[in-house]
């Protein structure tokens, strides 16, 4: 009985010296370096410009939104119609496509119901309906194929950018649900100029593609492929100043805690404790 209790003591004391030695070696060693994703994580973050966070839900349900979500459910339909030859079907709802484009915008602008979403929405409804229409033109042979895979390969790439950004910028917990609930902006997609010019183009391209078939009086072989060059140099630059500028993708990050405000913090904090002190010696001497 008392060899069990002298023994307890010991076996404590060296269980303390294993465990005291180990944490020296820890401490010794020191923490681990980070790992290559994390690298290159903190250093996209650092590179890319930021904003204040957006803490609160955004009110999505506007009707530019609205407009842009219709256009982007009117491109398969297009597609479909372009496949079976109803051509006059095509060319209406891409003159739909076009109007609802354009208004989306001017609603957006004139009335301030611009959303963060509706900068990533936008021009998803743009590239789904550019890349329905290139997939269903060049299966019909009404668009070169080289064309087509340099419009797509573009596209490709940017929506995998998209995927990652809007992943590295999603303040935590991530999960699934939060990655997709757009209500919760993390990034912001700013089109580069020659973007916009280069979308222009294509949408005059496949509108011009999807008028040939309606009127086929009209000898539009010349126009079409002068357009088609020009198509592919701006495509190529386009998805080349996305890499280049600083401004295309802004992710949203919480406030920089203003100059000043944390000394302020700590002295208020500082303050409070000598009140204390103070009040608790006065309560003594009483």
């Amino acid at each position: 009985m008392n060899n069990g209790l002298s023994v307890a003591p010991a076996v404590r004391a060296r269980h303390f010296t294993v465990s005291k030695w180990w944490r020296s070696q820890e401490d010794k060693s020191g923490p681990k370096p980070p790992s290559r994703l994390a690298k290159t994580t903190a250093a996209l973050k650092a590179a890319l410009p930021q904003t204040g966070a957006i803490t609160k839900r955004e009110n999505i349900h506007t009707i530019p939104n609205w407009l842009t979500f219709s256009r982007l459910v009117a491109a398969p339909f297009i597609g479909y119609c372009i496949l079976h030859d109803h051509h006059a079907w095509a060319l209406g709802l891409f003159a739909y496509a076009g109007v609802t484009d354009l208004l989306d915008g001017w609603i957006a602008r004139k009335w301030n119901q611009g959303t963060v979403v509706g900068t990533i929405i936008d021009p998803m409804a743009d590239k789904t309906l550019m890349t329905v229409l290139t997939v269903t033109l060049a299966t019909k042979g009404l668009l070169p194929v080289w064309l087509a895979v340099i419009i797509l390969g573009r596209d490709v790439a940017l929506a995998i950018s998209a995927l990652y950004f809007r992943w590295i910028s999603l303040p935590p917990p991530k999960t699934m649900a939060r990655y997709w609930d757009f209500s919760l902006p993390s990034a912001e997609v700013r089109p580069t100029a020659i973007s916009k010019y280069n979308t222009a183009l294509q949408l005059g391209l496949m509108g011009l593609t999807t008028v040939a078939p309606v009127v086929p009086a009209l000898d539009l072989a010349w126009s079409l492929m002068v357009m088609q060059y020009g198509v592919a140099v701006t495509t190529i630059w386009s998805g080349a100043s996305y890499v280049y500028s600083k401004d295309a993708v802004k992710i949203l990050t919480q406030p920089a805690t203003p100059k000043g405000a944390e000394k302020e913090g700590n002295t208020k904090v500082v303050d409070e404790v000598e009140a204390k002190k103070v009040e608790d010696e006065m309560t003594t001497k009483q």
